[in-house]
C-alpha cells in the first residue's frame, strides 16, 4: 500500500510534466532536482490546509465517502497475480468488477452529501455514466474470460506466452481501454468533475484531507487500470522489466489522452456506449463462445477417433 501511494505521488509528477510539455511549458521543476520533491511538498501543503466543513452537508456520509473511496482503490490491488504461493486469489477479475462497481457509490454519496447543486449534478452524471459503460465493460471482459476459461490473472500469463491478446482482440482492447478511461473519470469522460461546467463537480466542497483522499483514490485506480490492461493485453510476467515499461507506457496514454482530447458531450458517451461498444462486445462474445465450443468438440472427436 505504501509503494502504491508513493507510485501515485510520482505518477502525478509525471502527469504534470507531460501535460506541461504537451502545452509547450516546463511543468514543475523548482522543488529540488527536476521537481522530484514536488509531490511531497504538495502533500504537505494539502494536509496542513484548514479542513472546511460545509454547514448544510450530511456530516457522516460526507466525511466517510473519501475514506471508503481510497479503501476500495487500495484493496483492489490484492488481485495482482503473484507467482509465489504466499497469496493466491482465484477470482481476481470478479473481485475487480465488484470493486469497480462499488467505486461509483462513493462518488454519488460524496456529491449528494455535500448538499451543493454542482456536487449533486456531478454525482448524478457519474451514476448515469456508470450504467452506460459498465455493461459493455463486463461483456468485453467476459470475452477474455471465455477464451482463457479462468478468472485467475496468472492464467493470462500462460495463455499469452506465444501471442499477446492485443493481436487477437485489437478492437476490443481499444474499447476496454476507453472504458477504463470512463471508469477512472478521466478526460474525455470526466463528466463527474467537469471543471468547465460543474466547478470540479462532486468534490467541489472538499478541501485538505478529504480532497487528497479522493485524489489518491482516483490516481491509484489509474495505476491499477494500467496494470490490469497490461496483464490482459500484453501478458503478465511480473519478474520482467519489460512488463513495467509496458505498464508505464499505458499510464502515459492516460495522460496523453487528457492533454490531447477535449471532453465529450454527455449524450455522446451514452451513444458511444450503447450503440457502438455494446453491439461490438456482444458480437465478439458470441464469436469467441462459438470458437471455444468448436475447439472443444474437435478435441472430443479427436479423442474418440484415437
Amino acid at each position: 500500500m505504501v509503494l502504491v501511494l508513493v507510485g501515485v505521488a510520482f505518477f502525478v509528477l509525471l502527469e504534470r510534466k507531460v501535460l506541461g510539455y504537451i502545452q509547450i511549458r516546463k511543468g514543475p521543476n523548482k522543488v529540488s532536482f527536476l521537481g522530484l520533491l514536488q509531490p511531497f511538498s504538495d502533500a504537505i501543503k494539502l494536509f496542513t490546509k484548514e479542513n472546511i466543513l460545509p454547514m448544510f452537508s450530511n456530516f457522516i456520509p460526507y466525511y466517510f465517502s473519501p475514506v471508503f473511496n481510497l479503501f476500495l482503490s487500495l484493496i483492489i490491488w490484492i488481485v495482482i497475480p503473484y507467482f509465489s504461493n504466499m497469496f493466491i486469489y482465484m477470482l481476481g477479475l470478479m473481485f475487480f468488477l465488484c470493486c469497480a462497481s462499488l467505486n461509483v457509490y462513493t462518488i454519488m454519496i460524496a456529491g449528494w452529501s455535500s448538499n451543493s447543486n454542482y456536487a449533486l449534478l456531478g454525482g448524478l452524471r457519474s451514476v448515469a455514466q456508470t450504467i452506460s459503460y459498465e455493461v459493455s465493460l463486463f461483456l468485453i471482459l467476459l470475452s477474455f474470460i471465455v477464451l482463457s476459461g479462468s478468472y485467475y490473472l496468472i492464467d493470462f500469463y500462460y495463455f499469452q506466452f506465444f501471442c499477446w491478446y492485443f493481436v487477437i482482440f485489437f478492437p476490443l482492447c481499444l474499447c476496454l481501454f476507453s472504458s477504463f478511461l470512463a471508469d477512472t473519470n478521466r478526460t474525455p469522460f470526466d463528466f463527474a468533475e467537469g471543471e468547465s461546467e460543474l466547478v470540479s463537480g462532486f468534490n467541489v466542497e472538499y478541501s485538505s484531507g478529504g480532497f487528497i483522499l479522493i485524489f489518491l483514490g482516483e490516481y491509484s485506480m489509474i495505476l491499477f487500470m494500467s496494470l490490469l490492461s497490461c496483464i490482459l493485453f500484453f501478458g503478465c510476467d511480473l519478474f520482467s522489466l519489460f512488463f513495467y515499461i509496458k505498464m508505464i507506457f499505458l499510464s502515459f496514454l492516460f495522460i496523453w489522452v487528457r492533454g490531447t482530447l477535449p471532453r465529450f458531450r454527455y449524450d455522446k458517451l451514452m451513444y458511444l456506449a450503447w450503440k457502438c461498444y455494446l453491439p461490438l462486445s456482444l458480437n465478439y462474445l458470441i464469436f469467441f463462445v462459438g470458437f471455444k465450443l468448436l475447439i472443444v468438440s474437435l478435441f472430443i472427436y479427436w479423442i474418440k477417433i484415437s
